[in-house]
């Protein structure tokens, strides 16, 4: 299991806690990004410290986590052995679920509600767990949707 330090100790912290620290950290970075930072970064590739830490942060299961980046387990771990960042396609999904989810914290005002949020079975959603529909942009628009329904009490 990956070890991850956040805030400088990672004493009495689970992998989880530690991987969701992370995602947090790594997704308010990316919030002070201009557009062009972004999209400059997500073609350079991503780390894969980010597949660890959204893994962690929404308990997505590993063949549920290669289905969002696209990725077979060996190109992951080949990457992850050789210090390889991702591919275009993984970085712009994953970019895609650190947006959602900053939105999703707003709304929620709290990391961990969003994250449960993020991870639940969604009835206004199709019964669909709002991280997993991050895999398409149309899906994360129909997330982005129903959090705006949730902030402003409208209808979804």
């Amino acid at each position: 299991m990956s070890t991850y330090t956040v805030g400088g100790s990672s004493r009495g912290k689970t992998n989880r806690e530690r991987g969701s620290a992370t995602f947090w950290d790594l997704a308010h970075e990316r919030s002070e990004m201009t557009e062009s930072q972004r999209v400059s970064s997500i073609k350079a590739g991503l780390q894969t410290i980010w597949a660890d830490a959204i893994k962690n942060a929404f308990e997505v299961s590993s063949p549920n986590m290669l289905v969002l980046m696209n990725l077979s387990s060996s190109t992951l771990e080949r990457r992850r052995k050789s210090a390889q960042p991702l591919d275009l396609v993984a970085s712009e999904r994953l970019d895609r679920i650190a947006s959602v989810a900053l939105m999703a914290e707003g709304v929620f005002e709290d990391q961990e509600a969003a994250a449960r949020w993020m991870s639940s079975s969604n009835v206004a959603l199709g019964g669909d767990a709002p991280v997993m529909l991050c895999e398409t942009e149309l899906g994360a628009r129909q997330v982005r949707r129903v959090l705006n329904a949730l902030e402003w009490g409208g209808v979804v």
